[in-house]
């Protein structure tokens, strides 16, 4: 395994590690802000969801930026 191709292994994993995390504690997250505030919890939630894909396509770009 090339140290670059390690590199990026171990990017994925603590990635996947930090958004497992924030995944697992999102539903006790989400209902405690809707005690609150109905319409910012549904806001909270979708914003942690997409960021996951938000950080893989900005992990590519860069990616895709840096090989050329």
């Amino acid at each position: 395994m090339t140290p670059e191709a390690k590199s990026q292994a171990v990017a994925a994993a603590v990635i996947l590690l930090v958004v497992g995390l924030v995944i697992y504690f999102l539903p006790s997250l989400v209902l405690w802000i809707g005690q609150f505030s109905p319409t910012l919890a549904v806001v909270v939630g979708a914003v942690l969801l997409l960021g996951f894909f938000a950080i893989f396509w900005l992990r590519a770009r860069y990616q895709r930026r840096r090989d050329r």
